[in-house]
């Protein structure tokens, strides 16, 4: 059984910075590409970024040149360090291995399976 947990969330203060894991058991995150969401409180889930298995990386606009995506591979965990945190970056974030990552890096839609972790909050306040 696949199973993702995220975690490292907390309260930061503008301007700070956290670093989420997301643990996989289960399942290999060598194989597959790894994508980060959020969702606010009111809002729809958005995409982050995303890590390829060649580890090429891609950001939405919003966390761009803030936020870095990474893995590593030995210990089967994907990262997502958040630099100069803004009000906005408060949200549950969520890992996802599967279909809704895969129809993000290509830009349509995918099929098969699609697998979240429960998310972790983090809030941003001074």
């Amino acid at each position: 059984q696949v199973q993702l947990v995220e975690s490292g969330g907390g309260l930061v203060q503008p301007g700070g910075s956290l670093k989420l894991s997301c643990a996989a058991s289960g399942w290999m995150f060598s194989d597959e590409a790894v994508g980060w969401y959020r969702q606010a409180p009111g809002k729809r889930r958005e995409l982050v970024g995303w890590i390829t298995t060649a580890d090429y990386t891609r950001y939405a606009a919003a966390v761009k040149g803030r936020f870095t995506i990474s893995r590593d591979n030995a210990k089967n965990m994907v990262y997502l360090q958040m630099n100069l945190l803004k009000f906005e970056d408060t949200a549950v974030y969520y890992c996802n291995v599967g279909a809704t990552t895969v129809a993000n890096i290509n830009g349509g839609t995918a099929g098969g399976m699609d697998y979240w972790g429960k998310g972790t909050l983090v809030n941003v306040s001074s």
